[in-house]
C-alpha cells in the first residue's frame, strides 16, 4: 500500500509527511501511534514531576524554541518521523 507518492515525501518536510499520513493511514494505527506518544508525554511528565523538575521543564517549552531553534526543530522533525515510520511500517 502506498500512502504517497516518492516525490511527494523528498520535496515536503517531516512535518508535512507526518499531517498528509494521519489523514491518509488506516485509522485505528494512526489512533494507537498518537495514543503511544501521549503516553510517552505522560511518563515524561510524571517522571519530571516526581524529580521536581516541573518547573525547569515548563522553562524550557517555553525557551528551547528561541534559544536553540535549529536543535528544537530538529528534535520535533525526529518525532515527525519515528512516528510515521511506526504508522507507515504497520500498514504495509
Amino acid at each position: 500500500m502506498q500512502l504517497f507518492d516518492d516525490d511527494d515525501f523528498l520535496s515536503t518536510t517531516p512535518k508535512e509527511n507526518f499531517f498528509q499520513i494521519l489523514e491518509t493511514a488506516n485509522k485505528n494505527i494512526v489512533r494507537s501511534e498518537l495514543e503511544k506518544l501521549v503516553e510517552r508525554l505522560a511518563a515524561a511528565e510524571k517522571l519530571l514531576e516526581d524529580k521536581g523538575l516541573e518547573e525547569e521543564y515548563e522553562r524550557l517549552v517555553r525557551t528551547l524554541p528561541v534559544s536553540a531553534p535549529a536543535e528544537f526543530e530538529d528534535r520535533k522533525n525526529s518525532l515527525f518521523i519515528e512516528t510515521v515510520g511506526n504508522i507507515v511500517s504497520q500498514c504495509e
